[in-house]
């Protein structure tokens, strides 16, 4: 067997994927009368996109195909220290060599541009007066690990332990202070059971304060964290299901409480099971073994790869 090949097969464990008739049915239930069916694939371009990436982004093209809704792209650029160019170059290119098509995007244009996340801070930070208006966030000075953190999706097992609340005050805190220089965190309502359906996993239920404590909403380098970002971006774009990783269900309790807070409405949530490696762990982005790129160089064709995380 070449190498290439051992690689694969000793890195990639069986994959659990919905059958066509189930992804078909459960598609009916998530078509909402609001609006038609707007999907969004969002890479992050922090290295390149591999099997995990391709699997879930499959998924989501396949449910807005036969929705027969639309599908945009949505370059998640904002950790700036791990984004580069040439990883945008690779997204685009293994994107388009795997099979993807999409309706909207930075190449393609669309009604709801920008689509790179570094173009749409002005939103953001309307987003954010909008939340501190309300007192729903205030200002934090805890460690910058945590800070850092927030910038990037969690995935599981990397939430951390629960914030003890240090910074959170007591009354709400007043409009006038500043956004910059102080990271800012939101103040879940403490013992509130969040509940909400998803389309693969079933009903699922989170206690705030249980499950996570007063999370990151923006940083003192002016610039908002993961959870709001996305939260504001779905919203802004009327994305009617996210389609994304198991590892993010963690995340959807804090963003729903964001929705809220907004004013906005949630979309449907749809999270795939990870594709892991021979020993059950998540496939990253360092695991070149399973990048497209390298099993693209290693000679393997679109439509096998297709095969292979889809049987």
């Amino acid at each position: 067997m070449p190498g290439w090949k051992a690689a694969l097969s000793s890195r990639v464990s069986s994959v659990q994927v919905a059958p066509r008739l189930q992804l078909v049915n459960m598609l009916e239930l998530t078509i909402s009368p609001r609006a038609p069916y707007r999907g969004r694939l969002a890479p992050s371009p922090t290295g390149y996109l591999h099997l995990g990436h391709a699997r879930t982004f499959w998924i989501a093209q396949e449910r807005a195909r036969l929705a027969g809704g639309a599908l945009l792209l949505r370059v998640e650029d904002l950790d700036a220290a791990r984004c580069r160019l040439e990883f945008v170059a690779a997204m685009y290119e293994d994107l388009r060599w795997f099979g993807f098509r999409w309706d909207e995007g930075p190449d393609l244009g669309g009604p709801v541009s920008p689509y790179v996340q570094s173009a749409r801070v002005e939103i953001y930070r309307k987003a954010f007066e909008q939340l501190r208006e309300t007192g729903l966030i205030y200002p934090c000075t805890c460690s910058r690990q945590d800070v850092l953190r927030a910038l990037s999706a969690p995935h599981a097992g990397e939430d951390g332990p629960i914030y003890p609340g240090n910074c959170r005050p007591g009354p709400p805190v007043p409009s006038a202070a500043l956004r910059v220089g102080v990271n800012w965190r939101f103040r879940v309502p403490v013992g509130r059971v969040i509940t909400w359906q998803d389309f693969h996993e079933g009903p699922q239920s989170t206690t705030c304060g249980e499950a996570f404590g007063d999370f990151l909403v923006w940083r003192k380098d002016d610039l908002p964290s993961y959870q709001l970002a996305v939260t504001v971006d779905d919203a802004a774009m009327g994305i009617t299901e996210v389609v994304r990783g198991a590892d993010l269900l963690t995340s959807t309790a804090r963003q729903l409480l964001l929705y809220e807070s907004l004013g906005a409405t949630p979309p449907a949530f749809y999270h795939c099971p990870l594709v892991t490696d021979a020993h059950g762990v998540r496939l990253a982005k360092r695991d070149h073994a399973t990048s497209l790129r390298i099993l693209r160089e290693g000679g393997r064709s679109s439509e096998s790869l297709r095969a292979l995380v889809l049987s």
